[in-house]
């Protein structure tokens, strides 16, 4: 599929690497097709992707891992809200948080509140709301990934002596 998106221009999207969200994501219920795609021009190591609305090309959204920002993070979701995904196998799960960057780039959030759960084997998804108080729809993140990327340049730097 070929779509011409806002942030990455044209791109090609195989079909195999299209995720369906059956019930499309929180404010956009019929934006039902996304594709990952990765920032590769950045060699940072940057682990940002963005998901991309087939459905809506300028439509994407920043997501990252969340145990990146958040090494406890563990949401607890109920199987019946899952189920419209498929059989969830651990290691063919992938979670993801949505990001906010906003202009004072020191607000940099990420939305634990509402993670998205992928099933890679069935390229199925769900955008859950959790009722869980220790999961904040504006979790900052700014000081967390600054101290993350200083340490891996840190690292770099090392290994390259």
């Amino acid at each position: 599929m070929q779509v011409k998106t806002k942030i990455f221009g044209d791109i090609t999207v195989d079909d195999e690497k299209i995720i369906t969200f059956p019930a499309g994501i929180v404010g956009f219920t019929d934006l039902k097709k996304f594709a990952l795609i990765h920032d590769s021009e950045k060699t940072d190591g940057s682990t940002l992707s963005f998901l991309v609305s087939m459905d809506e090309p300028a439509f994407a959204m920043p997501v990252i891992d969340p145990l990146l920002v958040k090494p406890d993070y563990n949401p607890v979701v109920e199987d019946e809200i899952l189920k419209p995904i498929g059989k969830l196998d651990p290691d063919e799960t992938l979670c993801l948080v949505t990001m906010t960057v906003p202009h004072e780039i020191e607000k940099l959030s990420v939305n634990l509140m509402a993670p998205i759960i992928v099933n890679v084997s069935t390229r199925m998804a769900a955008q859950v709301i959790l009722d869980d108080d220790d999961c904040p729809i504006k979790f900052p993140v700014y000081e967390i990934l600054s101290k993350a990327k200083r340490e891996a340049e840190k690292s770099a730097g090392k290994g390259g002596n």
